[in-house]
């Protein structure tokens, strides 16, 4: 059991004293060290892991799990092919689409765009869009030329519910004179805002029949949009999905749709935590300086203290207090610092942009429209405990050096 007298030698020393206070300054930055390692450790990695959730969340919730494309682009008997896979288990909606690229113009702008077409009895069952209407209703799509569009390409154009848009498809009708882009105007009825500034910007959605009508595809579609349970088990389900589909086609999974960027994400994640452990490392070394600094500086207080009846194990436990002390409390204030920053990091963002009048986060250069933090209580629990390690093992070496300290040699050269 420690003694009393332990702890009130570890505090005294870590306490400055003009002949001493540069010591004392070196723990101080130690403490101040640790703090902002582990702080920034945990905001860090938070914000990969807000990052890497909501741009999952919201690129799966646009647009599904797997994809059943028509092998030679189109897809003829395609409610029958629905009715199969939708049999299949884990299979929760299966959505006939048809996608392709347009020129939209609207009040003397013009800009590309990607139309996509869906029953409206579908669209109102993908939470991306119908839970995230700003603006008219979902319950006029599937009248006559009737668009749901984006609310940030609404505010791109000047649009407004009931504003017509233009699209021009460069496949049109073959004339003696070439072939003619296809020029139709759509009324908008809706806006949505999924939160990934891709799909707000761009986007444009528009009932499955009148899609066939103005790409003239007839009664066919591009391809059946897949939700399942669980987009883990996306590959468990395909070879069930693969058997129902008995005509030539190609199965595309959300993972092979985006490959490059969650593994990019994840690699990101990884070695940002690496550096970020640098700057504990670095706080740790300031310990083992000033520690070892500490112990030159008391030679004679030891060797008074040995002279007393103190072991060289209670010399070692009072260094070893005295750097852990350091190293424990720069972790606590590191973590309530990183808690308190992630829960109020959209408050601190919207100050700060106000503070410095220029805009911090923008949306068009990171998908997102504001900055995600989750925090892993397993990864917190990790940093803490990486940071508490180090902290200990720096104490080591000199709480050891300390103990082994000759009395008669101290006394000798004070």
């Amino acid at each position: 059991m420690l003694r009393r007298f332990e702890w009130m030698m570890a505090g005294r020393y870590l306490r400055a004293r003009r002949s001493d206070s540069f010591i004392s300054v070196i723990a101080g930055f130690s403490l101040v060290g640790i703090s902002l390692g582990v702080a920034t450790l945990i905001i860090v990695m938070a914000v990969m892991n807000g990052f890497r959730e909501e741009l999952l969340s919201r690129v799966i919730g646009f647009n599904g799990h797997i994809l059943v494309q028509g092998y030679y682009g189109e897809l003829a008997d395609y409610d029958s092919l629905a009715e199969r896979i939708a049999q299949v288990d884990r299979v929760v909606r299966v959505a006939p689409l048809i996608e392709g690229h347009v020129l939209a113009s609207a009040h003397n702008l013009a800009d590309g765009a990607v139309v996509r077409g869906i029953k409206p009895e579908d669209i109102v069952l993908q939470p991306a869009i119908a839970d995230n209407i700003k603006a008219g209703s979902l319950r006029y799509f599937g009248s006559e030329n009737s668009i749901a569009v984006g609310v940030r390409f609404a505010e791109d154009y000047g649009l407004q519910i009931g504003d017509s848009v233009t699209l021009l498809s460069p496949k049109g009708a073959a004339t003696p004179f070439g072939m003619v882009p296809r020029a139709v105007s759509y009324r908008v009825v809706a806006t949505f805002e999924v939160g990934e500034y891709s799909y707000d910007s761009r986007f444009i959605f528009m009932p499955l029949e009148q899609a066939q009508r103005y790409f003239g595809l007839g009664d066919r579609v591009q391809g059946l949009e897949v939700v399942i349970t669980d987009p883990d088990l996306v590959y468990d389900v395909l070879p069930a999905i693969s058997a129902a589909v008995d005509e030539p086609a190609r199965l595309v999974t959300w993972q092979q749709i985006n490959p490059a960027l969650f593994s990019a994400l994840q690699v990101e994640r990884n070695v940002m935590f690496l550096i970020l452990t640098l700057i504990i490392l670095v706080a740790v070394f300031n310990i083992i300086s000033s520690l070892i600094m500490l112990v030159k500086d008391k030679g004679h207080d030891i060797a008074i203290l040995r002279t007393m009846g103190a072991s060289r194990g209670s010399v070692m436990r009072i260094f070893f207090i005295a750097g852990a002390s350091i190293g424990a409390f720069g972790t606590l204030l590191g973590f309530l610092i990183g808690v308190l920053v992630c829960n109020n990091i959209q408050a601190l963002q919207h100050g700060l942009e106000k503070l410095i009048g220029t805009e911090l986060w923008s949306p068009e250069l990171r998908f997102l429209t504001e900055i995600p933090a989750r925090m892993d209580n397993i990864e917190v629990g990790m940093v803490v405990g990486v940071a508490l390690l180090l902290s200990f093992l720096a104490t080591l070496y000199p709480s050891w050096r300390a103990s082994r300290l000759d009395p008669v040699e101290a006394l000798r050269y004070e």
